[in-house]
Order: structure tokens, then C-alpha cells, then sequence
């Protein structure tokens, strides 16, 4: 019996297209040691959305908070510059306002507990866009002291002259 055309791809792979561009923190994963991520929504107006899928955004100096009264999840310092044709119009955005975060309530009430102990804070890691949504990792960091910043850098180094003494012996 033959299948009904309901359940058909869009593309050949079987999956869709990726519709922006990922955005990284790389400074997040080099000052925090990340205990866990959470995969939660960014609400974001028209504005910002034309100028996140142009790449147009910085997540190096953002962090996370929990709103205890209202029990939000707020995104503070990131910067979303404005998108040029909407510079200057009614429609242009504030690029360092307080953006709301999209996540279970229980989510939330997790993330607000972890965030209590000392020394951790919830730093974004990356940006991108699901199904049309923008979405945003959202990490529980703790602080690296610099003797832990220059070990993972001496480790991450031991392992590159490692890959390449593998790939001179290999040719």
C-alpha cells in the first residue's frame, strides 16, 4: 500500500535548512565552566530579528537573570544593532534593552536555584534560529580562575601538536 503524501520532507536530507546564522559566545566557554545548558526562547521585535539573521549581534558581555517577584528569566547586555533599513524610523529598537527569556516555569525555578550558589551566573553560549524560532542556549556558569583558563589553554595546545604530529605521520 502506498504512503499518503502528508508526511513528506521538504528537502531530499529529510531536514530543513538552517534559516539564520548560529551566533557564539566564545568568551563563555573559555572564563566559565559551564554546569549546564537549557535551551529556552528569545522574544525579540521585528527589528531585532531582521538584524540577528544578518549576523548583526554580540553575546560577549551578556548574562542571564531571574526575576524572583515575577519568577522571568531576563537576557541583560546584549547588543543587537539596529537593522538599517528600520534606522531611525518607529519601528527601529533600542540595541541594549532587557530582552525576555521563554521557558518552563519549572525551568526557571531550576535555573533560579542553581544561580543561588556563589559564583555562578547564566551566560549565553549561542543564538540561532529552530523551525523559524530564535532560540537561545543559555549556560550555568561558574567563574574560572586564571590558573584554570591558562590549563585548559596549555591542554588545548597539547592536543593540537598532537593532532598534528598524528597528521605528519600519516602522510
Amino acid at each position: 500500500m502506498a504512503r499518503s503524501g502528508k508526511n513528506k520532507s521538504k528537502s531530499p536530507a529529510g531536514n530543513k535548512a538552517p534559516s539564520g546564522p548560529e551566533i557564539h559566545n566564545r568568551k563563555a566557554r573559555k572564563q566559565y565552566l559551564i554546569l549546564d545548558t537549557i535551551e529556552c526562547g528569545i522574544a525579540l521585535i521585528g527589528s531585532e530579528v531582521k538584524a540577528v539573521r544578518d549576523g548583526r549581534i554580540s553575546l560577549g558581555e551578556g548574562f542571564a537573570r531571574v526575576d524572583e517577584k515575577s519568577g522571568e528569566l531576563w537576557l541583560h547586555n546584549i547588543h543587537i544593532s539596529e537593522y538599517g533599513p528600520a534606522r531611525g524610523s518607529i519601528n527601529a529598537h533600542d540595541p541594549t534593552r532587557k530582552r525576555k527569556l521563554l521557558a518552563h516555569s519549572r525551568e526557571i525555578r531550576k535555573l533560579a536555584d542553581l544561580t543561588r550558589a556563589k559564583g555562578t551566573t547564566l551566560v549565553p553560549l549561542k543564538l540561532y534560529f529552530k523551525h523559524g524560532w530564535a532560540k537561545l542556549l543559555l549556560g550555568v556558569g561558574q567563574g574560572k580562575r586564571k590558573a584554570d583558563v591558562r590549563e585548559s589553554e596549555k591542554k588545548r595546545d597539547a592536543e593540537r601538536s598532537i593532532q598534528r604530529a598524528m597528521t605528519r605521520k600519516r602522510i
